[in-house]
């Protein structure tokens, strides 16, 4: 069982479920921030020891990995992944880690459309050198994109997903995942994970669950991957993002983000969110504005 855990991506949503789940067990966990911030305090505050770093910076990773026993390791959706793959690794085997677990995705594949799709494979295959336990864990899309791409003003959900279903899974249970494999790492050496959500659904039905539980009418509405990539670019998203989650959609359609399992059950003793769950953990988001 490991016990010093360092975890990057601290303030993001499955670094940060994965941190407070760790210190909530007891362990020393070792939070590395891009920027300390309030995300960041609350964790010192939980008992983590907070660590302001670039994830790109070797020198700085290699010594907020002194001492630890194993790592998490995530990256945004931005230029910089196979980099920070190779800094965290370097990292891990210059201070004797024994075990990984890796946030990569669903659609990573060798010939995959999307860049970062594609950067994520590679990325697995990098961290396949590393003389420890490495986990790969590939989920399909988070809950937490009916928070991102859900319009208060209309209660729509906009999205260019057809009539093609997948189980959505939230950070929340990605982050009990991680826990335990940390904690734990030697049965799931060398493992890959898909996770999923409990149940699958098409858009429709998930805007049918949402409208149940909040009280309030919420509709999906198909568009076309023009309409969708122009309204990543009016808000402003990186190019990087912008062709990542364009390719993705096709992927959708295609089935690539479908299925369900019950790994996270499995793993973590626990049954993952529904979207009727998920949604009412979440109400302040669906409230009318």
């Amino acid at each position: 069982m490991t016990g010093h855990i360092l975890i990057t991506g601290a303030t993001g949503k499955t670094g940060a479920y994965a941190a407070t789940t760790l210190l909530d067990q007891g362990q020393h966990v070792r939070a590395l921030v891009h920027r300390a911030d309030t995300r960041a305090d609350r964790l010192a505050d939980a008992g983590a020891e907070i660590v302001v770093a670039d994830l790109l910076d070797i020198d700085a990773v290699s010594a907020a990995a002194a001492g630890m026993d194993a790592a998490y390791l995530t990256y945004p959706i931005a230029p910089g992944l196979l980099e920070a793959t190779a800094t965290l690794l370097q990292a891990a085997e210059e201070n004797d880690l024994h075990a990984i677990v890796n946030m990569s995705q669903i659609s990573a594949r060798r010939d995959a459309v999307s860049n970062a799709a594609r950067q994520h494979w590679l990325a697995e295959r990098i961290l396949d050198h590393f003389s420890g336990a490495v986990t790969h864990i590939r989920p399909t899309f988070f809950a937490e994109w009916l928070t991102t791409f859900y319009d208060p003003k209309t209660a729509q959900l906009r999205l260019p997903f057809a009539d093609a279903h997948h189980a959505p899974i939230a950070a929340e249970d990605q982050g009990r995942v991680i826990a335990a494999i940390l904690t734990d790492p030697e049965p799931h050496a060398g493992k890959t994970y898909p996770l999923y959500g409990p149940v699958e659904l098409d858009h429709h039905r998930i805007a049918a669950a949402m409208s149940r539980t909040v009280g309030r009418e919420i509709t999906y509405v198909p568009i076309e991957l023009d309409e969708f990539r122009a309204e990543l670019e009016q808000r402003g998203m990186h190019p990087h993002l912008v062709q990542h989650l364009v390719n993705v959609a096709v992927d959708y359609r295609n089935g690539i983000f479908s299925g369900t399992d019950d790994t996270v059950r499995k793993i973590t003793g626990i049954d993952p969110l529904t979207v009727e769950a998920f949604t009412e953990r979440n109400k302040q988001h669906f409230e009318q504005t």
